[in-house]
């Protein structure tokens, strides 16, 4: 699907009720859907129905948490530069990989940005040379060294993310323990849309539904989650547009940029990165919104009210989303053919 000709699903004022305030704060409690049916004055049977159908039509990815860096799992942003008659090829190679969750075609000789996860580094780098493998192109590794801002949820009622970044509380996320990986993989796959969904998820790990809700409220005071709710679709809602700006910031001032960056209203994400051979760019920040020239103006604004126009840049807008799934950094993936190691016969 182009990230430029996505057709808007259209949504109606109940819609809007159901996915822009419970983006965040979806209530941790046995029935939630009764509970925002009642916030809302409706049936619980309709809150529950308007959920499937949303999902059906994907406006809805999921309802489920965002894992902060340093929860746990691995994830590594790669680049390559692919010859444009075979941008699509490798895209489709790419994409088919299970520890992928996003993978799009930006403007620039860099022009395939993808996302790899998976349960550790060693995974994810084992992946990543199966993929250079598959695709006979190296690609760039762009490790995350700090998040400034990381919390995607969209107002669908306005053409860019209108507010600033929430204030963090903890500094640094704490770990999932190993006990608890089996709880943190349904997070990241996702709530069954039925009255008492806690209990299914409570069921499949072996523990009671008050500590499976004890534990998520527990992730979420200690920064271990973002955030848990329902995490929409954003091209399909209208959000068709986004850029990646990114900049060659000397590193005793990023820190100070990149929180400058995610103050401002418009940006989406913000977080510093590794360098690479031929990648000076340390910082990046990304804005989403419902054309291209409305991302423009907010990149226009916000590059100097962050401090940051008299450092090298570079805009990369996306010109095709070729996957966009959520993370999964807390199961074993499995192998592809070409990553089967072949048989010794001795």
């Amino acid at each position: 699907m182009s990230a430029r000709d996505a057709i808007p699903i259209p949504l109606s004022a109940a819609d809007l009720a159901l996915l822009n305030p419970w983006q965040h704060g979806f209530p941790l409690v046995r029935e939630p859907f009764a509970h925002i049916a009642q916030s809302l004055d409706l049936r619980e049977a309709d809150v529950l129905a308007a959920c499937e159908r949303l999902q059906r039509a994907g406006a809805i990815s999921r309802i489920g948490g965002v894992f902060a860096p340093g929860a746990g799992g691995a994830a590594l942003l790669a680049a390559m530069a692919v010859p444009h008659d075979r941008l699509h090829e490798v895209a489709a190679t790419v994409s088919a990989h299970p520890g992928v969750n996003h993978n799009y075609a930006r403007e620039h000789d860099f022009n395939l940005w993808f996302v790899m996860t998976g349960r550790d580094a060693p995974a994810v780098e084992a992946a990543m040379q199966a993929l250079e493998r598959a695709s006979g192109l190296p690609a760039l590794r762009l490790r995350m060294q700090r998040a400034y801002r990381i919390d995607l949820g969209f107002d669908l009622r306005h053409s860019t993310a209108v507010l600033p970044m929430r204030v963090q509380r903890v500094a640094h996320a704490e770990p999932i323990a190993a006990a608890d990986q089996p709880l943190a993989e349904r997070v990241e796959a996702g709530l069954p849309i039925t009255a008492r969904p806690f209990d299914a998820w409570a069921e499949a790990s072996g523990r009671s539904v008050v500590d499976v809700l004890y534990t998520l409220q527990h992730w979420l005071d200690a920064g271990t989650l973002k955030r848990f709710g329902v995490v929409v679709r954003h091209h399909e809602l209208g959000f068709g547009a986004n850029a990646m700006t990114v900049f060659d910031v000397p590193d005793h001032l990023v820190d100070a940029c990149g929180e400058a960056l995610a103050r401002q209203p418009g940006v989406t994400l913000a977080y510093r990165r590794e360098r690479a051979p031929q990648w000076p760019y340390n910082l990046y920040g990304m804005v989403h919104g419902t054309d291209r020239a409305v991302v423009q103006r907010v990149i226009d604004r916000v590059v100097p009210a962050a401090g940051l126009a008299a450092h090298r840049r570079a805009v990369l807008f996306s010109t095709r989303r070729f996957k966009q799934t959520g993370a999964h950094r807390f199961r074993a993936l499995p192998l592809l053919p070409h990553e089967v190691p072949h048989a010794v016969v001795g």
